[in-house]
């Protein structure tokens, strides 16, 4: 075996470095889990453990102090530690993806495999919580970008027209209150009504009751799944096995509620409640940055500067966090964000100064 070469032994004890950081993640998220989840992620742990030791063997005696990881890595760390939230698993999961191990000469192929496999893991374990945040998620995110663009293309267009600065708050309040009490509302029935839809397409548990006196040999519970979507020879055979449950056990089977597919994303939903809120309180608190220079004293293009600042910065932010929850490209989703808020903000401001011209 020829002697590493300097480069070699950089980008050794680099892989080194990242793979403790990345089993540190796995623990330290594992911290904040029980059950199952907690196993999944120490068994990640221990599979990060046994790529560290490649290198550390490839390495031998030149290992050398311990190096700082990739800085993604470290902040994963730092995140895991305070929060062990579904954030940080979909940033592990984009970490995980960026793997190079499939490029490296020194890593084997089970190594490269147990990484893309990883990914897999981490978006599955991403995913349980993404389905748990979903509901209020989606009305606090939508709430807080409407309420910034919103109110920000209010405020913006009635300034733009010649507004006095006392006016363009008593507006912007205005704004803030008619808005997110609508989304509110909005949310509840919006949340509410998708709920009673579940609902009704929910399988009848008197149905169930029914299953130990139906006739044998009809067994008509065999049009139960045809109409769930199975095909005749399946429905037949799952009908077929739910009876003989049933003669076996001497009582009714409830895998009867199991195949059926309109219960499988109930609790996407959330509660209407708590959608409702989420949506009242984001969208307020995002309809309050563009105030907020007005409130505290500022007037004229001074305000307006300020107000837009803080909004970008804000729909910077609100676009981040979507694009790490869902996993895509936190930069790009934030990019647009901000585009679609300058856009909305450009036109009402433009009309704004028409509308003020032609009065005056």
């Amino acid at each position: 075996m020829t002697s590493p070469t300097p480069a070699d032994l950089r980008r050794w004890r680099r892989h080194l470095a990242d793979e403790r950081a990345e089993a540190a993640v796995y623990r330290d998220l594992a911290g904040h889990r029980h059950g199952e989840e907690r196993e999944i992620l120490l068994a990640l742990a221990d599979a990060e453990g046994r790529h560290a030791a490649h290198w550390e063997h490839l390495l031998g005696d030149q290992v050398g102090p311990p190096h700082r990881g990739d800085p993604r890595f470290r902040l994963l760390a730092w995140l895991a530690r305070r929060f062990g939230s579904v954030f940080v698993l979909a940033l592990a999961q984009r970490a995980e993806a960026r793997a190079t191990y499939d490029a490296d000469v020194d890593a084997t192929a089970a190594m490269a495999a147990d990484e893309r496999i990883h990914g897999e893991v981490v978006r599955a374990l991403a995913a349980r919580g993404r389905n748990q945040l979903s509901g209020t998620f989606r009305a606090a995110v939508f709430g807080a970008n409407d309420g910034l663009v919103s109110n920000l293309a209010l405020v913006i267009g009635v300034a733009a027209a010649g507004t006095p600065t006392h006016l363009v708050l008593i507006t912007g309040l205005a704004g803030l209150l008619s808005g997110a009490l609508s989304m509110g509302a909005g949310e509840f029935i919006s949340v509410r009504s998708q709920r009673e839809l579940l609902a009704a397409s929910n399988p009848s548990l008197s149905a169930g009751d029914a299953l130990p006196h139906l006739d044998v040999d009809a067994n008509e519970l065999a049009l139960v799944y045809r109409a769930r979507g199975m095909t005749v020879d399946e429905a037949e055979r799952r009908a077929d096995e739910v009876m003989a449950d049933i003669a076996v056990l001497g009582s009714e089977s409830r895998e009867y509620h199991a195949d059926d597919p309109s219960t499988e994303h109930h609790d996407l939903v959330g509660t209407d409640v708590g959608a409702a809120l989420s949506s009242f309180c984001f969208f307020a608190s995002g309809a309050a940055v563009p105030v907020l220079p007005f409130l505290l004293g500022l007037e004229g293009g001074s305000a307006l500067v300020v107000a837009m600042a803080a909004v970008g910065f804000a729909l910077l932010v609100t676009g981040a966090s979507v694009g790490v929850i869902s996993g895509g490209p936190p930069v790009r989703r934030a990019v647009r964000q901000l585009a679609i808020g300058a856009g909305a903000a450009a036109v009402t401001y433009g009309l704004g100064a028409v509308f003020g011209a032609t009065i005056g």
